[in-house]
């Protein structure tokens, strides 16, 4: 009797850790997870705990800093809203990286119309507008300096020809830094949005039109709707793109006056002034201003179209 009873015990165990087994399994979870270990052992060694190591080093700021801007552990926050020269590196930083975004991303819409249909010379054209793709910064930078500088090819034309007096001032300033983030953030946008507008049923732009719809009417009532996840989606990568500007600023930028960028000023922070907690505030602060404008741009993108799309490419 009593070997019955433990019989029957053994089989309710085996058929309770099978049947948990199997619900775990259901939820997926078993031994494939262990899979996982190698990307999450990098994300943790390469982003979480730098991130996590950066944010603590904002709260151990210098004496002299301590001394000049109080506020004990968070001096470092209180310097940079209360010093003009570094906050206003913030403004300076959101004049370049806000115009850019945009202009990229409207430029992009009618070529990426243009480009939807067949004709004569449409792969060179594509060619043409992805190829700044394969430059780096620096050699984007080198070629505007060798073009667009004093002593440029631009310049000694305009002046040869008598159209101007004296050289034009279109890099070492302004105009030269978003040349350089509208040359290197294009090519993101045209394909970004091309990709996203094939992504879209023709045959709704057809039925549209059988209606009576002209194409203006076409696209406001019903490809810039469905267009406008992507159209955030591309805004926000080439702002985050944007506003991460360090070498356009440096190399045909002013650096101590209008593109006096916040990578600029981390930068100085670390390696000129040694304070490698300020640097980190600096940093922790780009990344807060970019998830705002970040929030914004989806808030509003919810305004337009709730729905999904999708894309090819």
């Amino acid at each position: 009797m009593s070997s019955a009873i433990q019989s029957r015990q053994s089989r309710t165990r085996v058929k309770s850790t099978a049947s948990l087994a199997h619900r775990l399994a259901e939820r997926g979870i078993d031994a494939r997870l262990w899979l996982l270990a190698p990307a999450l052992v990098f994300i943790v060694a390469l982003f979480v705990y730098p991130f996590a190591y950066g944010i603590g080093l904002t709260f151990q700021p210098l004496a002299r800093t301590t001394e000049q801007w109080g506020g004990g552990p968070f001096a470092n926050y209180v310097e940079f809203f209360k010093d003009p020269f570094t906050f206003e590196s913030v403004w300076l930083t959101m004049k370049l990286a806000l115009p850019a975004a945009l202009f990229n991303v409207i430029v992009s819409i009618p070529l990426a119309f243009k480009l939807r249909h067949r004709f004569r010379g449409k792969r060179f054209l594509s060619t043409l507008l992805v190829l700044p793709i394969t430059l780096g910064t620096v050699l984007t930078a080198q070629g505007l300096l060798i073009f667009a500088g004093r002593q440029g090819w631009l310049n000694r034309f305009l002046l040869d020809t008598h159209i101007i007096d004296q050289p034009l001032q279109l890099v070492n300033n302004y105009l030269g830094v978003m040349f350089s983030l509208i040359i290197s953030g294009f090519p993101f946008a045209f394909l970004l949005v091309s990709s996203y507008l094939s992504g879209i049923d023709p045959s709704i732009e057809a039925a549209a039109r059988t209606l009576g719809a002209n194409w203006r009417q076409r696209f406001r009532r019903v490809t810039l709707p469905l267009l406008a996840p992507g159209l955030a989606t591309t805004f926000i990568l080439t702002f985050v793109l944007a506003f991460s500007v360090f070498p356009s600023a440096r190399l045909v930028g002013d650096p101590g006056g209008d593109t006096r960028v916040m990578a600029l000023m981390a930068y100085r922070a670390f390696g000129e002034q040694q304070n490698y907690s300020m640097a980190s505030t600096i940093a922790i602060m780009m990344g807060v201003i970019e998830l705002v404008v970040i929030a914004f741009v989806l808030l509003g993108r919810s305004f337009f179209y709730k729905g999904s799309t999708g894309g090819k490419g």
